[in-house]
């Protein structure tokens, strides 16, 4: 938790820092603006500020926010990765050495949701074979629930972002007919602003929408990647298990 408010507070900083710009570019003078040539940071604030900020902040706002939970579960996903056969080759080698005990204290001191399935399941070992499975499984559940969790926020903006892009481009589409309307005159003049606006939030949101199903895919896969590995090393350490029990 204190993890994604450091990355909330840090992208909230950058996006302050980035409304003071905007700010400060929608007072220059378009002469001033052509001097400084058309860099792709400065179309960039243009556009912004053409496509109507009104429209324009609600999908900035949640590309910053699918961004500060996408951030926080790519680093916590990459935390959670352990090298199972390492893990396994010192668990074997402490069952030899000190028994449950020991094997027991080599998962306690291993960072992520295979040692912790691991230890949940050598403290039932007195119990038999069978608990131990049951345990494993039943743990195993829980580490899901925590690597899946914040990917329903990350998919709620995906869908939001594009949503609030057409809606955008709804209003810019009404305020074209009142302006022609106004007008009593079909010209390019006269629908341009509400056309631009409606142009500008689609492609907004559609690009915040393309950014965070990228960074929601890669979550998914390295959750995938995890789970496998759990599964793998689960079935790896009731074998080492059932050797020790069985060579004594």
């Amino acid at each position: 938790m204190k993890k994604l408010l450091s990355i909330f507070a840090l992208i909230g900083l950058l996006t302050f820092s980035t409304t003071q710009a905007y700010t400060q570019d929608a007072q220059e003078s378009t002469e001033e603006v052509a001097a400084q040539g058309d860099s792709f940071h400065q179309i960039v604030k243009d556009k912004f500020i053409e496509g109507d900020p009104t429209f324009m902040w609600p999908i900035l706002i949640c590309l910053i926010l699918g961004l500060a939970v996408s951030i926080e579960r790519v680093i916590t996903l990459n935390l959670a990765t352990t090298d199972t056969k390492k893990l396994l080759a010192k668990i074997e080698d402490a069952l030899a050495k000190g028994g449950i005990e020991a094997a027991k204290d080599v998962t306690k001191n291993t960072r992520g949701p295979v040692a912790s399935i691991f230890t949940q399941g050598l403290m039932r070992s007195s119990e038999g074979i069978e608990m131990v499975e049951k345990s494993i499984v039943s743990y195993g559940g829980v580490e899901m629930g925590k690597l899946e969790r914040g990917l329903i926020w990350i998919s709620l903006f995906i869908s939001l972002g594009p949503m609030l892009g057409f809606f955008g481009t709804v209003i810019g589409m009404i305020f074209a007919f009142d302006a022609i309307q106004a007008a009593g005159d079909i010209s390019p003049n006269v629908v341009a602003g509400g056309m631009k606006v409606a142009l500008i939030t689609t492609v907004a949101g559609l690009i915040v929408g393309m950014i965070l199903q990228i960074m929601y895919n890669y979550c998914v896969s390295r959750i995938d990647a995890i789970v496998n590995s759990m599964e793998d090393a689960s079935i790896s350490l009731i074998d080492i298990l059932v050797k020790h029990k069985l060579s004594k």
